[in-house]
């Protein structure tokens, strides 16, 4: 599990790194980095709407992301802040179709 120093809780935090962030969609999400160049472990965020199901599904989505985030974590450069927009096509995907797209957005843009 992502310890509260790893994730972001504030809207201002969400809404800083979803504008100035560097983009990039994949088939089940939509991923915002922004590097703050701060000394810590990096920061996650997650955003998954209404669209994505009923409360029941985007629970296991977030869950999901989290672990895929937490296991990825080593690859990711220090001071990253990441916020992870589900679509709605997440919540039926396989765990394994979800890694492949998650993390591998997150090596290509947030890798160290």
């Amino acid at each position: 599990m992502l310890s509260r120093s790893q994730r972001i809780t504030r809207g201002i935090d969400y809404r800083s790194v979803v504008r100035r962030g560097a983009r990039r969609a994949g088939a089940v999400h939509v991923l915002h980095v922004v590097d703050t160049h701060e000394d810590r472990l990096p920061r996650f965020g997650f955003i998954v709407s209404k669209a994505v199901g009923n409360a029941v599904t985007r629970n296991t989505v977030r869950r999901r992301l989290k672990a895929l985030c937490l296991e990825a974590t080593p690859q990711v450069r220090r001071g990253a802040a990441i916020v992870i927009r589900a679509l709605p096509a997440s919540a039926t995907s396989p765990f394994s179709e979800l890694r492949h797209d998650v993390v591998g957005s997150i090596e290509r843009k947030a890798a160290s």
